[in-house]
């Protein structure tokens, strides 16, 4: 049961209600996601799931990195990140993860991700129904309530290895109650105060892509107000549909991509061919056996590819924002360190390119 103890009445009265208009929205639309609910209710996802907490959602209470290291025992599972336009899914094992401070990485070939413990903040263990039967994960969410990954149980997964797990990590506080604090808005700085001429000369002088976020901030700039300004070798302009018909190109050629979505807390990244893009309404999807992406076309609002000098040469990518400039995907060739740019990736690019300049 819910402890409500220690809850003052009207706070509890709010979460009562609360749960009561989400039973509401899931009869008006039954087949409408958690994450949307939470928007046309005014409040944050992990705010809305909280409010099952003591029945089919269990808190967590853990250190996330310790918690991390643990998800290898799970065996297969379903790896999620997103952010407000594109979902990035793949089918793997937490093999080879590590912990470095407030950041993790998972480097398995199925399961990448880069991760950022400074934006975790509460984590929770689920139990739904889904359209295949009862679904089992570990769902972890950023100061403001935004989702930042979640952990999917697969038929083949440890289902005892995660009941170990929800076991040890389950909060004594199981009330519902979460505080959450509103997500910060921030604009770039006017143009004319940007050292233009200093961050592109460090951007031309650049040894490894990994570089490029530390100068972003060093400058103070946008991504894409740092995009926006740049000379034509560094920066250029492309349509919006060119994520799209990358994809495609890509699958016909059965060339090895990668492609990276993140949320505040998780970059994932998927490495290696796509078979099956399929477009349903304004989204498009791959829909491969180990890997799925659904990408919001319509929210996009500007599309670049991008050129970073390294040691191994020039790697380019072809980045899309949405309105607000926030990041939605990010595309390259499949490459790892030490390995020069794909020559067929090059060439989907510079068709990008010459269909823009059209």
């Amino acid at each position: 049961m819910t402890d409500t103890a220690t809850v003052s009445p009207a706070t509890t009265e709010q979460l009562t209600e609360l749960r009561a208009a989400w039973d509401a929205l899931r009869q008006e639309q039954p087949n409408l996601r958690i994450r949307d609910a939470a928007r046309q209710l005014g409040v944050s996802e992990a705010q809305l799931l909280a409010t099952n907490c003591g029945h089919t959602v269990q808190r967590l209470q853990a250190d996330w990195g310790q918690l991390l290291l643990k998800l290898e025992s799970l065996g297969q599972v379903m790896a999620l990140t997103r952010n407000n336009h594109a979902v990035h899914e793949k089918v793997g094992t937490y093999h080879s993860a590590s912990v470095n401070g407030l950041m993790g990485l998972v480097v398995d070939r199925d399961i990448d991700l880069r991760v950022f413990f400074s934006h975790w903040e509460y984590g929770f263990a689920v139990t739904e129904e889904g359209k295949g039967g009862v679904r089992r994960s570990l769902q972890f969410f950023s100061k403001h309530g935004e989702a930042v990954h979640k952990v999917y149980l697969r038929e083949d997964s440890n289902a005892a290895a995660y009941d170990e797990l929800v076991s040890q990590y389950r909060s004594e506080d199981q009330s519902g109650l979460i505080e959450v604090t509103d997500q910060p808005i921030t604009a770039d700085r006017p143009d004319q105060e940007i050292d233009f001429a200093g961050l592109y000369s460090e951007w031309r002088a650049m040894e490894d892509t990994h570089q490029f976020f530390g100068m972003l901030r060093k400058y103070n700039v946008g991504r894409v107000q740092a995009l926006r300004n740049a000379e034509a070798d560094l920066a250029r302009p492309v349509a919006l549909d060119s994520i799209h018909r990358a994809l495609i190109i890509a699958a016909q050629e059965q060339l090895g991509i990668m492609v990276f979505v993140n949320s505040p807390g998780v970059v994932q990244i998927h490495s290696g061919p796509v078979e099956r893009i399929v477009v349903t309404g304004p989204w498009v999807n791959v829909l491969d056996p180990g890997f799925n992406l659904h990408l919001r076309q319509d929210a996009i609002a500007s599309a670049w590819i991008v050129r970073k000098p390294t040691t191994d040469g020039v790697v380019t990518s072809l980045e899309v924002f949405d309105e607000a400039g926030e990041t939605i995907a990010l595309m390259f060739g499949e490459r790892k360190p030490g390995k020069p740019e794909l020559p067929g990736w090059r060439a989907i690019v510079e068709r990008l390119e010459a269909e823009a300049a059209a």
